[in-house]
């Protein structure tokens, strides 16, 4: 872990010099960048892996469209990094099309087995849903994910697509050196599951960093997917090797469960912030608390107060603590919920919201609004084309390597999304057969005068809508470049208002990032914030921004993950 604690004293260097400067103060250039941005032409890709940004681009060089390009990506970043995604989980994707000239928002996310239900949970004695094995276990909706958004986006064939994926998992990779750590770490909690041990270690163990890892089964699986497409999947071998594996293992999850299961197309949402429209997807997601976020923070003079002030940090959390006792309280399935959407993103509402700020204290306890009714680990990857397609795309297993179920022979695990339900009997995100829960993992977009502008995400569960929040902050009022955006140090409020119905710490804990200087640290503990040293996941950010002057594309890839901007 060498590398990460000499990049996190380069961050802590920089911040040292600039922990409190407002835009107009920065000296000239980069403060917090770790490296610089990339600007290429024709086109750009930006994962969590540097071997998948490279199949990304090879796709685009062969014809092949953002979407296209996206799909490959993630196929391998199933293979790479299962301690993020794969295809036993959920994705979510916002497309521009520069054809039409629109946005279109993909909501591939999984429902609950039909046959298991509240009162199971309730025979076994269980006041919140299990974080492995079967219970969690949810429809996976990655795969119907690739094959909606290759349907209405794609142009190469599908095996063309899913070819480097398959090649890299039967031939080998060497794998990096966080996701090594992270494997090591997921073990120990799965190694019990069903086929977990058999799937994804060497003899009981991680592979080490350098250390080359093969999934000769997920190779066939894939291959299964790119001849016969999507009903492989939900219809066919591997929707039954799926149902027999949870069935044996005491689930629920049934091939029925799998051959019902559609994805679903969404108008995404959005919020004007300082002369920028903001994009999300719309529950059951987290999305549209980062628009919340945002409402409120407009209310201020953010770039006034300066980046690592006192004022902003204080400010700042304020307000993610007004938006997600919103979360806790609305956010869940559309189907089975009423969602005030269009009044918990409106001004007026969030200057409602801004007014129950105090300057001087730290909330303790903070309830949801009554906004008007209106009819988290993880990949995130963003990839651009030459014809000015964009793609924003997000996939996770939950928990990292999800439920440590593993269909047999199928070489990946069932994600464990299913843990995000509430078992508390009257709330919105409440278990019940057939819904999708609540989601942490969130794409976005930003457009300016109707065009695109960037493309982004940052994952790492409940942190995502406040680093979207940031990097938008550190875009339009600190002025910071697309790297530094990412780099700069994060602000992280956790521990209170949570969907999933846990009684959690009042007031909840804060973590800062190196390079948010000790007055600030100090100032914030003597209004009640309860300051940590660097709990939590501060997430990792992606992203592309289009600069339709030059016709060029920019790229980042921040220092936290292994991850790599490219285009050409």
């Amino acid at each position: 872990m060498t590398r990460l604690i000499v990049l996190l004293f380069l961050v802590t260097a920089a911040g040292l010099g600039a922990g409190t400067a407002g835009a107009g103060d920065r000296i000239t250039g980069a403060v917090f960048a770790t490296r610089s941005e990339v600007i290429a032409r024709h086109g750009m890709a930006a994962t969590s892996q540097p071997l998948a940004t490279q199949i990304a681009l090879d796709i685009l060089k062969r014809g092949g469209s953002a979407v296209d390009a996206a799909i490959a990506a993630n196929a391998a970043l199933g293979l790479m990094e299962p301690t993020g995604n794969g295809i036993g989980g959920d994705l979510f994707a916002i497309v521009w099309d520069a054809e039409t000239g629109k946005l279109h928002g993909l909501n591939a996310s999984g429902r609950s087995p039909a046959s298991l239900t509240l009162a199971e949970f309730r025979r076994r004695g269980l006041e919140f849903v299990p974080p492995y094995g079967v219970l969690p276990v949810t429809v996976p909706g990655c795969v119907d994910g690739w094959f909606e958004l290759h349907d209405r986006f794609g142009r190469l064939d599908m095996k063309e697509v899913l070819a480097p994926a398959i090649s890299y998992a039967r031939e080998g990779f060497p794998v990096s050196e966080l996701i090594a750590h992270y494997w090591h770490l997921s073990i120990p909690s799965r190694r019990e599951h069903a086929n977990f041990l058999e799937t994804y270690t060497i003899d009981g163990r991680a592979p080490a960093k350098g250390e080359i890892w093969r999934n000769e089964p997920l190779a066939r699986t894939l291959e299964i997917l790119a001849a016969r497409g999507r009903d492989a999947f939900y219809r066919g071998e591997i929707a039954a090797t799926i149902a027999r594996t949870v069935k044996d293992a005491g689930g629920f999850l049934t091939a029925a469960d799998l051959a019902a299961h559609r994805s679903e197309w969404v108008e995404p949402v959005s919020t004007n912030y300082r002369g920028v429209d903001v994009w999300e997807l719309p529950p059951n997601g987290q999305g549209i608390a980062a628009l919340q976020i945002l409402n409120i923070l407009e209310q201020f003079d953010i770039a006034g107060m300066g980046f690592g002030s006192t004022a902003y940090v204080h400010t700042f959390l304020e307000a993610k603590k007004l938006a997600f006792a919103d979360r806790a309280k609305f956010y869940a399935d559309p189907a089975f919920s009423d969602i005030p959407v269009a009044g918990l993103i409106s001004k007026k509402y969030a200057a409602e919201r801004a007014d129950l700020i105090d300057p001087e204290r730290a909330a303790r306890r903070v309830d949801a609004g009554n906004p008007a009714l209106h009819e988290g680990d993880t990949i995130y990857l963003t990839v651009a084309d030459s014809d000015g397609n964009m793609v924003s795309l997000i996939q996770s297993n939950y928990r990292g390597m999800g439920s440590g179920v593993c269909p047999q022979g199928l070489g990946f695990s069932l994600q464990d999304r299913g843990e995000l339900f509430s078992l508390v009997e009257g709330q919105a995100n409440t278990y019940a057969p057939g819904k999708r829960p609540f989601h942490t993992i969130i794409p976005a977009f930003a457009t300016r005068d109707g065009q695109p502008w960037l493309s982004f995400g940052v994952m790492g569960g409940g942190t995502q809508p406040q680093a979207h929040a940031q990097i938008i902050v550190n875009l339009v009022d600190f002025g910071m470049n697309l790297q530094e955006a990412g780099d700069a140090p994060r602000i992280l409020h956790t521990g209170d208002n949570e969907p999933t119905g846990r009684v959690m710490t009042a007031g909840g804990t804060v973590s800062l990032e190196s390079g948010i200087g000790y007055r600030t640290r100090r100032e914030l503990t003597e209004m009640g914030h309860r300051i940590t040293i660097n709990v939590g996941s501060f997430g990792g950010y992606q992203a592309i921004l289009f600069d339709p002057d030059e016709g060029v594309y920019y790229g980042a890839s921040e220092s936290r993950k292994d991850g790599q901007a490219a285009g050409y």
